[in-house]
């Protein structure tokens, strides 16, 4: 079936009661039928609601239905886009091991990868996204991730995921693509061999800002990449916390099955019920606001570029741009997001142009329905040294704009108005 039609029915079976709305499942427990179905549930032997921080029948809809808009077996939901992104993480490293990390992250990633990774035991090596070489060098025994995005925010580069796919499967090593800017809708990463995508549903899956969540899919097949593997011995060993269970062996999606039954169980980062209904309800008109986005912020980035004061428009939408290549790859209909940034001449005048705007918000988000501008350099990235702020191509005189859905003529006018006051 097509995107859009997924996104309306895939997941959800009406029952007894015929609600065409997904129900909002607004509790923390379940009635077992007996003792033996209570302990039926807890050893696997039948699936079945056992508990909301390890599943609820609204989440599960949420779940099923944006795995299958990835072309993805499984997914788990989680409380925010950083918490998937950890899952992804702790979910295949431990004390000891490394992950490689691109260089043009979204800070929080930049940080949580560089810093709060550290105190775990994990060390994070970065690359640049244009140069594989380079990402190859940093491999080694330990190495258990590679993460990258598909469409960088706030830098607005197209990662070549083919040539790092086929770095990574050289080396037998998960490759994890935060697909969030794109979305299913602009980017299918397990079309070219990923393994596991991971989003912040706060952006462009509500598409509103109306709620924190996020969400790790992992591909089909992945169990023949993880099986006797031997970069993930606990995929493949009995597990102590879960009755020896190995995850390989069960003939379920191993990846997200561990990630929900030892660190969604353990760690509790759950989505609430209501806040799953939320990103639903915004999955199914997600492929009509794409197209939307997509077309302001071209039309915006071809203004930008055509003005004296702008030095630079990182938009992979024009043709001018060195992503589009890489942009008519991977990205379908050409269409290529609602976020891009440009650079004008240093701190000041970014900052100038920042508070002159008046139809953008100044918020520290994007993908929602009304136009957003930022300054990263002072918010998202502020804990970036200059140095870093460079190599993440993150120069002090960047504003990025997340497009909405007003009308082109009025987010053109109110940055002319910015640029020139």
């Amino acid at each position: 079936m097509d995107l859009q039609t997924l996104a309306l029915h895939e997941g959800y079976e009406k029952g007894s009661q015929g609600t065409m709305a997904v129900p909002i499942y607004q509790t923390t427990a379940y009635e077992f039928r007996d003792v033996e179905h209570a302990a039926n549930l807890f050893a696997l032997k039948e699936l079945g609601n056992i508990y909301t921080r390890l599943n609820n029948p609204t989440t599960d809809v949420f779940e099923k239905r944006f795995a299958a808009l990835e072309g993805g077996e499984a997914a788990l939901a989680t409380s925010s886009g950083m918490s998937a992104i950890f899952f992804a993480f702790a979910n295949a490293a431990q004390a000891g091991d490394n992950i490689v990390c691109a260089k043009q992250l979204y800070g929080g990633s930049l940080t949580q990868t560089a810093h709060t990774l550290k105190r775990f035991g994990i060390e994070s090596r970065f690359f640049d996204v244009h140069n594989t070489q380079e990402l190859e060098n940093l491999i080694d025994e330990k190495t258990k991730v590679i993460f990258f995005e598909s469409l960088t925010n706030p830098s607005i580069d197209v990662a070549d995921i083919e040539a790092i796919v086929t770095i990574a499967n050289k080396h037998n090593i998960l490759t994890v693509v935060d697909n969030t800017v794109a979305t299913p809708v602009i980017c299918r990463p397990f079309e070219w061999g990923v393994d596991i995508t991971v989003h912040s549903a706060s952006k462009y899956t509500t598409g509103q800002g109306l709620a924190i969540g996020g969400i790790l899919v992992e591909r089909k097949g992945l169990n023949e990449k993880l099986k006797n593997n031997p970069r993930y011995e606990h995929f493949n060993t009995p597990d102590a916390s879960y009755h020896g269970l190995v995850y390989t062996d069960v003939g379920l999606p191993a990846f997200t099955l561990r990630a929900r039954l030892s660190l969604l169980r353990d760690l509790g980062a759950v989505v609430s019920p209501f806040n799953a209904w939320l990103f639903i309800q915004g999955m199914e008109h997600l492929s009509l606001r794409m197209r939307e986005h997509s077309k302001n912020a071209l039309a915006l980035a071809e203004f930008l570029e055509s003005h004296p004061k702008v030095k630079k428009v990182n938009y992979p939408g024009l043709q001018s741009n060195s992503n589009y290549a890489m942009a008519q790859k991977y990205f379908q209909d050409g269409m290529c997001s609602g976020l891009l940034s440009f650079e004008v001449e240093g701190l000041e005048e970014a900052t100038k142009i920042v508070n002159a705007t008046k139809l953008y918000s100044l918020v520290v988000n994007i993908g929602d329905s009304k136009s957003i501008i930022t300054h990263p350099a002072s918010t998202t990235h502020q804990q970036l040294s200059h140095e870093e702020l460079l190599a993440c191509g993150v120069p002090e005189g960047l504003i990025r704009i997340s497009c909405g859905l007003e009308s082109s003529y009025d987010l053109i006018e109110d940055i002319k108005q910015a640029l020139e006051a």
